[in-house]
């Protein structure tokens, strides 16, 4: 259930209330509103600005210093919002996890990766040294990592691109979470492997059950992943509804412009079928850098508030 423009009620798993975020006088997410259901796949659409990386760092609880965040974000009925980091430390990476857009900074650069795949099963779950580092061959095996006995010894920086998301995809299931938030995960990868991690993501949360909140500028990529939108412009949800409603119908002037640019680009539309037929609807490219960059090698910090 994708939610209300404003305000927003759901029933599901996670519900976002009037989320407000603001940098002092400066408002980044203004009273949005959404719900996502247990196994559902919400995309959350916008250009860098827009508030979507800011709203899914707000239900993390990994707001950037001097952010401040008003309204509500339950999550399986808890209140997120103005608990302590301790309490949120016990829900991140166990019943919710996240994969960032730049696997490089997301890794810890002095650890192996099997023990950064382990780390999780043995903070949440308990799991002796041993126990964790065999769980973690496991899962990297289930992500495709090729040798994965031999590559768990590896570090990050021996990996590829691909292989590296990988490996962020294995730790944030580890502990088979009901929400995964993925953050523009394709996005710092080769065109050539962006498919098949993409197919592997949602591949893996469809048969965990896990719910997925995808956030993306990709028209094409959010039409594969998501069965309901949300578009986000300057802080504000602007249009929702189920995927295919919304990429066929666009009601929002927004929502059109961004259809228009993914036709000028080819873009052949939802499972492959045509792109809406936009004839006298005004055409333009939205404007703005479309890649968050990460700042201090903190990927849950990036360089504009806002994206």
């Amino acid at each position: 259930m994708a939610g209300r423009e404003r305000g927003g009620t759901s029933s599901g798993l996670l519900e976002v209330t009037d989320l407000t975020v603001h940098f002092g006088d400066t408002v980044v997410v203004d009273r949005i509103g959404f719900g996502l259901d247990v196994g559902g796949r919400l995309g959350l659409i916008g250009e860098s600005g827009s508030g979507k990386s800011i709203t899914a760092l707000a239900v993390l609880g990994l707001l950037p210093d001097g952010a401040a965040a008003t309204g509500s974000i339950r999550f399986d009925g808890q209140e997120l919002l103005g608990r302590s980091d301790r309490e949120l430390s016990r829900i991140r990476g166990d019943r919710i996890a996240m994969v960032f857009q730049e696997p490089l900074t997301a890794l810890n650069p002095l650890w192996r990766v099997g023990r950064q795949i382990g780390e999780p099963l043995r903070l949440h779950r308990g799991l002796s040294r041993r126990a964790a580092a065999a769980a973690a061959v496991e899962l990297a095996a289930k992500v495709g990592l090729p040798d994965p006995e031999r590559l768990v010894r590896a570090y990050p920086h021996q990996l590829s691109g691909g292989q590296r998301q990988r490996v962020g995809i294995a730790i944030a299931l580890a502990c088979r979470p009901a929400l995964l938030i993925a953050d523009e995960p394709t996005t710092a990868l080769d065109v050539s492997v962006q498919a098949d991690v993409l197919a592997l993501l949602t591949r893996l949360v469809d048969e965990a059950g896990t719910a997925l909140l995808y956030i993306t500028h990709d028209l094409a990529v959010v039409a594969s992943v998501a069965r309901e939108l949300a578009v986000m412009r300057g802080g504000r949800l602007v249009e929702t509804g189920p995927t295919e409603t919304v990429l066929r119908s666009a009601r929002h002037p927004y929502t059109q412009r961004l259809l228009a640019a993914a036709r000028r680009t080819s873009w052949t539309g939802p499972a492959g079928g045509p792109a809406p037929e936009l004839a006298g609807r005004p055409v333009a490219e939205p404007a703005g850098d479309l890649a968050a960059r990460p700042v201090d090698g903190r990927p849950e910090r990036t360089s504009k508030a806002g994206t």
